[in-house]
């Protein structure tokens, strides 16, 4: 029997404040069930330190990311791809995550500009606001004081130099080079380095050994003269189109004098390439191999290298084989490839199937924005999203992206600041997507219904799956 004292202390406390206790009969559920009582809550972060990108939808809070940061606790690799049609913001993206990346200073970036519009590459305004002048490849200038690139250049290696005029001429005949060939080659290129001495070797000096070999080189392998030229033939013929043919200029003559690879970014603008011909993925060829033997050094600088259109190399064998390289070389030397691509489709279903699944592999970053649901569905199954951020990504509008990083993933807006804006949406980005704030209001009334869409879907997902594993 409770003690009188206490019942009388209960009914005043109750009288001026109300039933202070509710009994309740107990209930039977399911875990799947009961879930719904709890609060949301959101996935922890990556930390603190980086760069901030944006926010989390769901929970509203700060979404922080570097490549550099994480990598070693979790990340395995610092390299990262990008994909989503266009007008949904990856260009967006890019452009600020560079920005603020070189506030740091211990950075350095090089960008593969293959877009652009009025004559200039898309980073030009960017490159102008940091009085860098990019590095403008163009076959229609380069005669006349353009810049000028040297597969020969004494600063690449005399193993590098070979390897990339083989990746050179097989790119362009897209078929591996045989024994022959390759053999000719090779005697063409260690005549020209060890008997010219007095200047930077070139192009046109490979082309006229193959046209005229020695009888030397004939003599080394007890071959007949007339036989290595036969077997240089083809190669010669390639390597006249750098010389002489549609790109000429651009890689047949000394590297332009002045070029700063100690600035803290380097923009190849390469807006006047036909993206479509054969010579952009033998620009990219020439270039990461450029890069690889004169910017990349151990001297504990942290480097970024990006790359606009990126499925001109994943969808080359020969040039996918070369960054493949870059990318397990540069990883000791602290370098973050990004990759920015439009459809997954568009490399794994390509010509270099096996060396886009290696090059994917290593992108422990992955960002996704809005895909219809059958490429969004494939990508899910190429890269192993979960289900829900699979029904997720057909509804994302523009800025939003699913992230996932080493299987951390999460649902981000990107913010933009003001003082990036005018950097960022040039004329060309009047259809890529900007930030909530800087939207009309109907606009920004359309992204938060599909924020809230999304966590719905994502919301009913888990419970469905927590359901299933009750019953299970």
């Amino acid at each position: 029997m409770r003690d009188p004292l206490s019942a009388l202390s209960d009914a005043f406390t109750a009288f001026l404040f109300g039933k202070v206790e509710t009994t309740r009969l107990p209930v039977r559920t399911s875990t799947g069930q009961a879930q719904a009582v709890y609060l949301p809550t959101a996935a922890p972060g990556l930390g603190d330190s980086g760069v901030i990108i944006g926010r989390e939808v769901y929970s509203g809070k700060g979404y922080i990311y570097d490549p550099f940061q994480l990598y070693g606790q979790q990340l395995p690799a610092p390299h990262w791809l990008v994909l989503g049609e266009s007008g949904n913001g990856k260009s967006a993206l890019e452009k600020t995550y560079v920005l603020r990346q070189l506030r740091f200073r211990d950075r350095q970036v090089v960008v593969l500009d293959a877009q652009g519009e009025d004559g200039v590459g898309e980073w030009n305004l960017i490159a102008q606001e940091l009085g860098i002048t990019p590095i403008r490849l163009d076959p229609t200038t380069a005669l006349n004081g353009g810049i000028r690139l040297n597969p020969l250049d004494p600063a690449i290696t005399t193993t590098g130099q070979l390897a990339l005029l083989r990746t050179i001429i097989e790119v362009a005949m897209g078929h591996g080079l045989d024994e022959r060939s390759g053999f000719a080659l090779k005697v063409a290129h260690a005549f020209v380095n060890d008997t010219i001495t007095d200047r930077q070797p070139v192009l046109m000096d490979i082309v006229e050994q193959l046209r005229h070999p020695k009888p030397e080189s004939a003599e080394a392998m007890n071959v007949d003269i007339d036989d290595v030229r036969a077997w240089g033939l083809d190669v010669a013929l390639v390597l006249d189109r750098l010389v002489d043919g549609d790109l000429r200029g651009m890689f047949d003559g000394p590297t332009t004098v002045g070029i700063d690879l100690d600035a803290p970014l380097i923009v190849f603008d390469l807006s006047h390439i036909d993206r479509n011909s054969i010579a952009m993925p033998i620009l990219m060829a020439i270039v990461g191999v450029w890069l690889e033997h004169t910017w990349i050094r151990p001297d504990r600088k942290k480097r970024i290298f990006l790359v606009e259109e990126a499925w001109h190399i994943i969808n080359s064998p020969f040039v996918a084989q070369l960054f493949q390289r870059l990318l397990k070389f540069g990883r000791r030397l602290g370098l973050s490839f990004v990759a920015v691509v439009h459809h997954l489709s568009d490399v794994v279903d390509g010509a270099a199937a096996r060396e886009a699944a290696a090059i994917l592999k290593m992108a422990s970053t992955r960002t996704i924005y809005a895909q219809k649901a059958d490429e969004a569905r494939a990508t899910g199954k190429v890269i192993g999203l979960p289900r829900w951020a699979v029904e997720i990504i057909p509804t994302l509008t523009p800025g939003i992206a699913v992230w996932d990083v080493n299987g951390n993933v999460q649902v981000v807006k990107h913010l933009i600041t003001e003082a990036e804006r005018p950097l960022v949406f040039t004329d060309r980005a009047m259809t890529e997507g900007s930030d909530n704030d800087l939207l009309p209001e109907d606009v920004r009334a359309a992204e938060l219904e599909a924020e809230q869409r999304a966590a719905r879907i994502e919301n009913q997902q888990r419970i469905n799956d927590a359901s299933e594993s009750t019953v299970a």
